[in-house]
């Protein structure tokens, strides 16, 4: 064995121990993203439920938040009737100025810890809103990543990042319209009607029930137009949604010259996302105007009243003031109040809205507590498997396939037939119905052991590479990440890469940009292949791994797939046949059924889809080349 095989084969032991040591102690940080997984679903259609989970999880600096803000109403409460008292003690401050200096003081103190308790609910604000906010996120993408292909297939990228940004910036805005508009004013208007009560009992009791009365009709009429604040909910995130699918694919947009007609596409969505929220925003006007009115002719009323009662000497100048003062701010505090209730309708209306589309149900839940799959010898096993997409037809039709450790196998087949299918299965990104086969690796149902477990003991080499947008040391470390940069470089040579780095000014931190896209096909081909390489799985997946390179690009990564596959199981999907003319079995699949399994010798001499197949591009070739 040569020195760089026998390297990897060591590795491949090492990793092999590593897992199952890791049987027994299993994951505590996926057990619990898997506990948080399954107690966020409860909140899918219970917003508020939704909003009080993170404030409990943050309850102390909440508490902080609370507390001065209360003794910040308090004060600024305290001050507006210390100011009665100044009032009061000036006629007879010229002989008895002490009493002045002490209303005077007493206002000084309770505005300066007025401030000071502001700015301390300001600064606990900073570290608890936003701690929840990202705490939000961190866990809506992790139920997210918990999710099939399917679903990804499904719903635009664009839509699921703006629905998680949409729930924490919705929680982060009712979060501070409570602090610093809801639960002030309400304070407000409570105390207020507890000092008016000091000068006129039945003025405290008949401000009471007009804002009782007053806030009450403006929420209700701001709650009839929840349906109109969920649909802007809804346009404003497929807009996002849309922009991101537009920017993703400029390139085919300016390829076909079709930026005038995509242009007048989205522009179409802007114009039903202004539509909604102009329709939403005029509700809430409407809303102000109707508030306006009343609070025009109650402040009217309540000043005569308690002038009245000045000239019947039942109040003081300094009542008079104070009353005024406190009584317009119960009534513009009930507009205060009713509006930050009806801005807070709207972003509970949206966190609903992304909730309920982010907190679906799973197709595949991972269940905890489950042992890892332990690679005794890397076979594997189709039993009897009949599977079909939602809303397909079957794809699978009692399918059984056995591959002994070590064999390489070719999957051929017509599209559709159900090659890609079995490569899905057997990663379980699907599993079959209950009752319909199952999938075996060494003997054991892969749907009786851990995900993470089973993507650490395969390996894949698709045909459409996807790179992220960092450095080639971080693609490359992907499926390893602990590995160090000499096995990476060693991984990097027995793939035939090692020239592309060291070509590179940056080397192994030069950033290949999205999806890749700074490298060509057959590098990005070949960083994949090393990335295999350094994983060192004892099973292998090659999708089409060579189809979409040129002869001189598809030589040389052929010859690293040739080196990859020694020593593990491979099951290959290919359209060029003469990939798979070096393994050990080619099975042909027709109609989700395994119709032909044999050696490539065998295959081409007896009648069948395989021998059709070389024979029509022999043909061609032969008309080629004549």
């Amino acid at each position: 064995m040569r020195a760089p095989e026998a390297h990897l084969a060591a590795t491949r032991v090492r990793g092999m121990a590593t897992t199952r040591a890791g049987i027994a102690d299993g994951d505590p940080r996926a057990q619990i993203r898997g506990r948080r997984a399954t107690a966020l679903i409860q909140y899918a259609r219970k917003p508020i439920r939704l909003l009080l989970r993170y404030v409990r999880a943050h309850p102390y600096g909440h508490l902080l938040i609370l507390s001065s803000i209360v003794a910040a109403v308090a004060c600024s409460l305290g001050a507006q009737f210390a100011t009665k008292n100044l009032i009061d003690a000036l006629p007879a401050g010229h002989a008895h100025p002490a009493r002045v200096v002490e209303a005077f003081l007493i206002i000084v103190a309770l505005l300066f810890a007025d401030n000071l308790f502001w700015r301390l609910a300001g600064l606990a604000s900073v570290r608890t809103f936003v701690a929840v906010t990202g705490e939000v996120r961190r866990e809506l993408f992790g139920y997210l990543t918990g999710h099939s292909p399917a679903y990804f297939s499904n719903v635009q990228p664009g839509t699921l990042a703006s629905r998680i940004s949409a729930t924490a910036n919705a929680i982060f805005t009712i979060e501070n319209t409570s602090a610093w508009s809801a639960i002030p004013t309400f304070l407000s208007i409570l105390g207020s009607v507890v000092l008016i009560g000091w000068v006129s009992t039945g003025m405290a009791f008949a401000l009471v029930g007009i804002s009782v009365c007053m806030t009450a009709l403006l929420f209700w009429l701001a709650r009839r137009g929840g349906e109109r604040h969920l649909q802007f909910a809804s346009r404003a995130a497929s807009v996002d949604g849309e922009l991101v699918d537009l920017i993703g694919n400029m390139s085919t947009i300016r390829a076909f010259d079709a930026t005038a007609r995509e242009c007048l596409r989205f522009g179409n969505f802007l114009d039903n996302e202004i539509h909604s929220r102009q329709t939403s925003l005029r509700h809430l006007e409407k809303l102000r105007l109707v508030h306006a009115i009343m609070t025009v002719l109650l402040s009217c009323l309540l000043l005569g009243w308690v002038v009245w009662l000045w000239t019947q000497e039942r109040a003081t100048t300094g009542d008079v003031v104070l009353v005024s003062s406190l009584g317009f701010a119960i009534l513009h505090g009930t507009r205060d109040l009713a509006v930050a209730l009806v801005d807070m309708t709207q972003h509970v209306a949206r966190l609903a809205e992304a909730a309920q589309s982010l907190l679906i149900p799973r197709e595949m839940e991972q269940r905890m507590g489950v042992p890892d799959l332990q690679i005794r010898d890397a076979n594997i096993d189709f039993e009897n498997i009949s599977f079909s997409y939602p809303g397909r037809r079957r794809v699978l039709d009692h399918f059984s396939l056995h591959i002994d450790a070590g064999q390489r196998v070719g999957l051929v087949g017509s599209s559709g037939a159900g090659k890609s299918t079995v490569f899905a299965l057997l990663l379980r990104w699907f599993d079959p119905p209950a009752g319909a086969g199952a999938v075996c690796i060494s003997g054991q149902r892969l749907s009786d052991v851990s995900l993470k477990s089973l993507h650490d003991s395969v390996s894949i080499v698709p045909q459409d590479i996807s790179l992220f947008n960092r450095s080639l040391l971080d693609n490359l470390r992907y499926g390893r990440p602990e590995a160090t940069e000499e096995q990476v470089l060693k991984a990097c040579e027995l793939a035939g890469c090692i020239d592309l780095i060291r070509s590179l000014p940056d080397g192994l931190n030069a950033v290949v940009g999205e999806r890749g896209a700074r490298l060509s096909g057959g590098q990005r081909q070949r960083i994949a292949i090393a990335r295999a390489f350094l994983k060192n799985a004892p099973i292998l997946l090659l999708d089409e791994a060579t189809s979409a390179l040129d002869s001189a690009s598809e030589a040389i990564v052929q010859a690293a797939l040739d080196k990859l596959m020694k020593g593990r199981t491979v099951v290959a999907i290919a359209h060029r046949l003469s990939t798979l003319q070096n393994f050990d079995r080619i099975v042909v699949i027709q109609h989700g059924r395994l119709v032909d399994d044999g050696t490539p010798r065998e295959l081409s001499l007896r009648p069948g889809i395989y021998r059709d197949v070389l024979l029509h591009r022999e043909r061609r070739a032969a008309e080629m080349q004549a």
